[in-house]
């Protein structure tokens, strides 16, 4: 009950965030207009600086094991999960295409981002960064998966151009990175201009974590259906009881560093990915099918995500 608890109070701060979003969109504090400005800052200077701050120095990313296994983690975890999805569409209660094709992405797509990061700082405060690190290497092949599996199987068509949006700032970022550790020329760089990125990439995780939390209240009036019901259990079902024990499997099987093992582990213990949402309405899916697979999945998630997180921990002797 203990560990359960430490892990419990690194994960409530994450929703609470969450709810201070979606509060303050409703009180209009943080009005719609605003938010694509706040996610251009975020994606373009903030998350590259938390990331650049993440992978400087950091010994784990000096080993070839790390930067060659963790794109791969997450590329293949993102197309089983979106697999398994489509394979049970239909029993989802789901009467369109689109429908089936957006509750296929929105249940296969895990929060890879903002969730699992101050939950690695906060669960692994004794050596943070390795597995920080890991972490945004792994999330290239997350993004790579979205991009091209992912938007195939929403608009059932080819990605196009589309899959370019993966050469992105953070991406680029992870690649400048991973150059200057590993030629170690990063000790050149002054120290005024670490210490800036660092104070830039500390704000990037709760201001990301605010504008998911009033994405979710600008969407919350799409809720209800007569399918939302059968909608919510599959996906919950599949996201939140299926696919965690396929990415346990994988951690402990896999021959991989503690840092992907922990990586793993927090990500088979998140709920699905908001940005589908976005990408529904964007690419003509059902926006609302990701709404509900969203709610449904973050708010079981609340129980969840720290019993996932404690058993996986277990599981891997960490």
């Amino acid at each position: 009950m203990q560990e359960f608890l430490v892990v419990l109070g690194a994960v409530l701060p994450v929703f609470c965030i969450m709810g201070a979003g979606a509060a303050v969109r409703r009180l209009e504090w943080l009005t719609a207009e605003a938010d694509r400005a706040l996610l251009q800052l975020t994606i373009n200077l903030l998350a590259p600086c938390l990331i650049l701050d993440s992978i400087l120095g950091n010994a784990a990313l000096r080993q070839w094991q790390n930067l060659l296994v963790p794109p791969l983690v997450g590329f293949g975890t993102v197309v089983m999960g979106i697999a398994l999805a489509w394979w049970v569409r239909h029993k989802a209660g789901l009467a369109t295409e689109r429908e089936q094709r957006t509750f296929a992405l929105a249940t296969g797509m895990y929060n890879y981002g903002y969730v699992p990061i101050p939950l690695v700082l906060m669960l692994f405060a004794d050596s943070p960064q390795g597995t920080l690190g890991v972490l945004f290497v792994h999330n290239v092949g997350t993004e790579l998966a979205l991009w091209t599996v992912g938007l195939v199987v929403l608009t059932g068509a080819s990605p196009g151009r589309e899959w370019r949006r993966i050469i992105n700032a953070p991406v680029m970022s992870i690649i400048l990175g991973l150059a200057l550790n590993l030629t170690g020329a990063y000790r050149w760089m002054p120290d005024f201009v670490l210490t800036t990125a660092r104070m830039l990439g500390q704000c990037a995780i709760p201001l990301g974590i605010l504008l998911i939390g009033a994405t979710m209240a600008d969407h919350i009036g799409d809720f209800h259906s007569r399918s939302a019901g059968r909608v919510m259990a599959a996906a919950s079902l599949l996201r939140i009881g299926v696919l965690p024990v396929g990415f346990l499997a994988l951690a402990g099987y896999l021959p991989a560093s503690v840092e992907l093992q922990r990586v793993i582990v927090l990500q088979a213990a998140m709920p699905a990915a908001v940005f589908p949402i976005v990408m529904a309405r964007h690419f003509n899916g059902d926006a609302p099918t990701a709404l509900r697979v969203v709610i449904a999945t973050s708010v079981i998630s609340l129980i969840s995500t720290p019993l996932w997180i404690r058993v996986g921990l277990s599981w891997i002797g960490d």
